[in-house]
């Protein structure tokens, strides 16, 4: 079977970073980030178009500057139970960090969201980088990079040890012999690491799917490794064409170097695709969008965000870029990196950073029907991605790229006509892991 592109979709509702004015788009519902309803439509949109997976994001910390989407806002996992509902083949990928939250609680909710859909969940794997959600969980300070990705990598274990509590066949459900189960079949965790401990086992068999698709979003160094050791789905960083061919060969390496199967890891790029009837509307379109959300407060607030939700306005503008170095450990170590090696080297002001944060950028995937096809086949064929994950402000520019972009990537036989199974592991290619005590028990009677 020839190689074709995944697709997925990733709902804006009233605007996130850099989007700072979306909510007053006359198309845009002001309650759009808490109606279900507008999740439910977004994901039935996906569906129809063939698409992988309907992603939500998320974090555990807002002050008043943080973009409109943030401030208000439904909870994923909450939300993607309620959407499952209304769906039958779409995956269901939400966001939770592993530094705030526990391993029991957040395998049992996941779990229960991969029965509710019938084996579509998937789970982004994040380590928060707001380090105000420290004291939103009763800690006085965010944990360093080192200590999070240590507690991400072994959070990922325990959860899937969880996840085998009990073997595909635990359940006879055998009213004659009346054993509903066979305890022989259920297992204890009693996991004892570094950062975790937990007894288990988790009361929730599993699912068609075996165990929900791991996402994660690796750019530093220690999110690569940790992609490439757990992820079975990757968010992959922006950047131009030579620049996603580098990293996508670098995490296919990676994940090989772990002994896995670079196959089984799929690396999305993100992609805000503008399509319209010419080359001139399109581009005047993404014109018009980045106008419409310069706003240099929210650019500054944006700044922000990489250094722990700092507040840049308590300092001159004109004024050499301030010594902020010590606030990027704990915070976006690597985009507040580049941003403080940039201000250096062109010794820019704190305005001149700020603007730049949302500087104007033509994206490649903005055109007719047929120059956005042609972009992305061309990107596919180069090996920059095995899917993309698509955003769009409006409905209407959801309905623009499926109705237009998508029947020419199925012509052309790199996306499909019809859903190759009814799991998210099925529709991406992935293998469904083999419970790990049926495993040993099988290697040892052979």
């Amino acid at each position: 079977m020839s190689r074709t592109i995944h697709l997925a979709l990733h709902p804006y509702g009233v605007g996130g970073p850099g989007q700072h004015g979306l909510w007053k788009d006359p198309s845009i519902a002001k309650n759009a980030s808490i109606d279900i309803n507008y999740y439910i439509r977004q994901a039935q949109a996906a569906e129809h178009a063939l698409f992988d997976a309907l992603f939500i994001v998320d974090s555990q910390f807002i002050n008043s500057t943080y973009p409109a989407h943030y401030l208000n806002r439904l909870e994923p996992l909450t939300l993607l139970s309620a959407v499952a509902t209304h769906t039958k083949h779409v995956g269901l990928v939400g966001t939770a960090s592993s530094t705030y939250n526990s391993p029991f609680n957040l395998a049992r909710r996941f779990a229960s969201l991969d029965h509710i859909s019938g084996g579509r969940a998937g789970w982004n794997v994040v380590t928060s980088f707001d380090t105000g959600a420290s004291k939103n969980f009763g800690l006085e300070e965010h944990l360093d990079y080192a200590t999070r990705y240590g507690r991400a990598l072994e959070f990922v274990q325990v959860a899937r040890g969880l996840w085998d509590s009990y073997e595909d066949d635990a359940f006879p459900a055998d009213v004659e012999r009346d054993v509903f189960l066979d305890p022989a079949k259920l297992h204890a965790l009693d996991h004892v690491g570094e950062h975790l401990s937990v007894a288990g086992p988790l009361n929730l068999s599993r699912s068609p799917q075996g165990q929900p698709v791991i996402f994660q979003a690796g750019v530093s160094e220690e999110g690569r490794d940790l992609a490439a050791q757990v992820a079975e789905g990757i968010y992959a960083p922006g950047g131009g064409l030579q620049q996603a061919r580098e990293y996508y060969s670098d995490i296919k390496k990676r994940t090989a170097g772990y002994g896995r199967d670079p196959e089984h890891i799929k690396i999305f790029i993100h992609g805000g695709p503008i399509v319209a009837g010419t080359e001139e509307a399109a581009r005047r379109r993404e014109r018009e969008i980045f106008e419409e959300d310069d706003d240099f407060e929210g650019n500054l607030a944006l700044l922000g965000r990489s250094f722990g939700a700092y507040d840049f306005s308590v300092h001159d503008l004109d004024a050499p870029f301030p010594d902020v170095a010590h606030l990027a450990e704990r915070g976006g170590r690597t985009g507040a990196g580049r941003i403080i090696e940039r201000a250096r080297t062109e010794n820019l002001t704190l305005r001149q950073v700020a603007n730049s944060v949302r500087e104007f950028r033509r994206s490649p995937f903005v055109g007719t029907p047929q120059g956005v096809a042609d972009t992305i086949e061309e990107w596919f064929h180069a090996g920059t991605f095995d899917g993309i994950n698509l955003a769009f402000r409006t409905e209407a520019e959801l309905a623009a790229f499926v109705d237009g972009v998508v029947p020419i990537l199925q012509r052309r036989g790199l996306f499909r006509t019809e859903y190759e199974a009814d799991t998210l592991r099925g529709n991406l290619g992935l293998p469904v892991p083999a419970n790990r005590y049926t495993r040993e028990r099988q290697l040892v009677n052979d």
